[in-house]
């Protein structure tokens, strides 16, 4: 473009779409306000005994060229198993993309629940009518937050810090703090 030489630069999105220069100029530009590059990290307990359950979310994003990371976790009752804990916590973490304002993006889910990414991956089916009705929601939001998903399944020692939330909150302890990282 600089030399004068381009008379035409298009580009594609992974969704077909096709964008001139000052398009793309225009969307980077508007991106980099909104939260972006964000990554998911849930996890959720469940205590057998009392049927609740402890869920933790860690987003790691960057918004205004400043890394930020947030942490929250809850305590619900009535359910059922540790898989559908673990659903409630991703789910959990999509309204707090909901409430950071991130759309239209791609998001990046990490978990330890071979269930849960497995299901959402469709790798493998989904039995469980509980469990069912949590996929149907999470698809649904996605979809109304425009995200592109991607599921990323770790060991459990690489999501310490969800496992750690998850676990806080099923002892009582409530979490929500937001702190802006340093540049590395």
């Amino acid at each position: 473009l600089k030399t004068g030489r381009v008379k035409s630069l298009q580009f594609l999105d992974q969704h077909d779409n096709s964008w001139n220069v000052k398009e793309m100029t225009t969307y980077l530009e508007e991106v980099e306000t909104e939260p972006h590059h964000i990554n998911l990290y849930f996890d959720g307990g469940f205590n057998r005994e009392t049927y609740s359950a402890g869920l933790g979310v860690v987003i790691y994003y960057e918004q205004n060229k400043k890394r930020y990371r947030l942490r929250k976790n809850a305590l619900v009752e009535g359910l059922t198993s540790n898989n559908e804990a673990e659903y409630a916590a991703l789910h959990l973490g999509l309204k707090e993309l909901e409430l950071l304002g991130a759309h239209h993006i791609p998001v990046t889910f990490v978990g330890d629940s071979m269930v849960v990414i497995n299901q959402l991956t469709d790798e493998w089916p989904v039995y469980e009518e509980e469990l069912t009705r949590w996929l149907d929601r999470i698809e649904a939001k996605l979809e109304l937050l425009g995200m592109t998903p991607e599921f990323e399944l770790v060991s459990r020692n690489q999501n310490k810090e969800a496992d750690q939330l998850a676990t806080q909150a099923l002892n009582g302890v409530d979490i929500l703090s937001k702190k802006q990282l340093d540049s590395e």
